[in-house]
């Protein structure tokens, strides 16, 4: 990545700083922090669980990265749905939830809080298969109930999302579609800097100018990191009365008005559709419930525009000038 070094990198340098600065002055033992021997070790392990997670993501052939900067615009919808469009196409997928504070992919593709993971004796877990063949990960799967609050700081996070990459037997797949929280912070650049040749970041957003000035700041983080985006999706983008008349709740166009603006593909506009929350409520998924609804066919199309982008090359990085 050029100039920019990894998480792992800084994981090191936190733990060596941590130690002299738990030692008094540099050189000493530290009592609280044990040896040097000790923090090698950690940093030692560091590195084996990067090498793991890095062996693990090149059994799968393409990696997106589904990311927004902005909270409540439906990225998990947006992963769940994509998921299952995708695999109804005859891929096989799997779909990582990186966000800690607020998981709930495995609820919108049918697999209820407090799940679990199976567990193997050489330390690995593997991930949940799901009534459609997707594979998921996630915190959600890990915590006994939903009202559990995981107060979590940004070293502790990096180190989690590192350790899902390097014990998940995913084992070969089409593709992985990871779920970001909002923001362009911890999570994000660990899965960005951890997850070799990524195929590129699907943005979200809702028509509103709010979301599309935050948006913005995910293009950057894209354009900073030198990674592709394969495009933008706007949901939430309109309404649809049963008599047919179209409704723009939150505004218009602002999905096509960032494509334009940065040379990225357009991918499509989600209409909002109250069975959606239904079927999200009651566990259920909404891509199977509802086939022929005009939301699903919508994520058909667009998981054909990104199967043909990503597995043609077509994503591109933003350039962003700085003046």
């Amino acid at each position: 990545m050029g100039d920019e070094y990894s998480m792992a990198d800084d994981e090191k340098r936190n733990l060596r700083m941590g130690h002299y600065k738990k030692s008094g002055r540099e050189g000493e033992s530290s009592q609280g922090m044990g040896s040097y021997r000790d923090v090698a070790e950690r940093m030692k392990e560091v590195a084996r669980q990067q090498s793991m997670a890095t062996s693990n993501m090149m059994k799968i052939r393409y990696k997106i990265v589904i990311m927004s900067s902005k909270g409540g615009v439906g990225k998990s919808l947006v992963t769940s749905s994509l998921s299952a469009a995708i695999a109804s196409m005859g891929r096989s997928v799997g779909v990582l939830d990186a966000d800690f504070h607020g998981p709930s992919i495995h609820k919108m593709l049918g697999v209820p809080t407090g799940y679990g993971m199976l567990a193997r004796i050489d330390g690995t877990v593997d991930p949940v298969v799901t009534s459609i063949g997707v594979k998921i990960a996630s915190i959600g799967l890990l915590i006994p109930k939903d009202d559990v609050a995981l107060i979590w700081r940004g070293p502790i996070k990096a180190s989690a999302i590192r350790e899902l990459l390097a014990y998940v037997n995913w084992g070969p797949l089409d593709y992985i579609l990871v779920d970001l929280p909002p923001g362009t912070g911890d999570e994000s650049l660990t899965i960005v800097q951890s997850i070799p040749r990524v195929s590129g970041l699907i943005l979200v957003t809702i028509p509103s100018e709010v979301s599309k000035s935050v948006v913005k700041k995910a293009i950057a983080f894209a354009s900073k990191l030198k990674t592709p985006i394969i495009g933008i999706i706007e949901n939430m983008s309109y309404y649809r009365c049963p008599h047919g008349e179209v409704i723009h709740i939150f505004g218009k166009g602002v999905a096509e008005d960032l494509a334009r603006e940065y040379n990225i593909p357009f991918l499509g506009a989600i209409p909002l559709d109250p069975r959606i929350r239904e079927c999200n409520d009651e566990g259920k998924i909404f891509f199977l419930e509802y086939p022929d609804s005009e939301a699903a066919v919508v994520f058909r199309e667009i998981a054909k525009r990104v199967i043909d982008i990503v597995e043609n090359g077509k994503a591109v990085i933003p350039e962003i000038r700085e003046d």
